[in-house]
């Protein structure tokens, strides 16, 4: 009998849907915009999130519907999570797609939604504005932060 969690056991594509959602340790930057620097690739955090982001929670307001609301929410699959570099390092599908151990305050392993919070790792207090309030590219500029937020 093999004692191992399943995200120790298994890759990114032999993930169900329930296992592939408790993934997610819920920090929320994934819904914080980023922006690329045409020049380097580099990308740079903001501390502005999408609309839809509830900055206490860190979750989605409309899960079920985000596309409708934002068009270009991306939708995380196993491909898209080997294709982009704006996760942050701290994300578990990046961690179990590189065959790392996800952290001890992630959710599945502290067994509490809140240690990802209380670890200070995810946006909750970190958000200074929301995509809608963004009048012009320009604007993000002005929110600009050093690294990810709870890095």
């Amino acid at each position: 009998m093999n004692d191992k969690p399943f995200w120790r056991t298994k890759t990114l594509n032999q993930l169900t849907r329930s296992e592939w959602e408790s993934l997610c340790d819920g920090c929320g930057k994934c819904c914080l915009h980023k922006l690329l620097d045409d020049d380097t690739d580099e990308i740079h955090w903001t501390s502005v999130a999408c609309t839809l982001l509830n900055p206490e929670t860190c979750q989605c307001r409309d899960y079920p519907n985000r596309k409708k609301t934002v068009p270009d929410c991306v939708f995380l699959t196993p491909e898209i999570v080997d294709e982009v570099n704006w996760l942050p390092v701290t994300c578990a599908y990046r961690l179990v797609a590189e065959g790392s151990d996800l952290y001890w305050w992630h959710p599945l392993v502290s067994g509490s939604p809140d240690t990802v919070h209380e670890a200070g790792i995810s946006a909750r207090g970190k958000v200074t504005a929301f995509d809608h309030d963004m009048e012009d590219d320009n604007d993000y500029l002005d929110h600009m932060v050093m690294e990810s937020p709870g890095r």
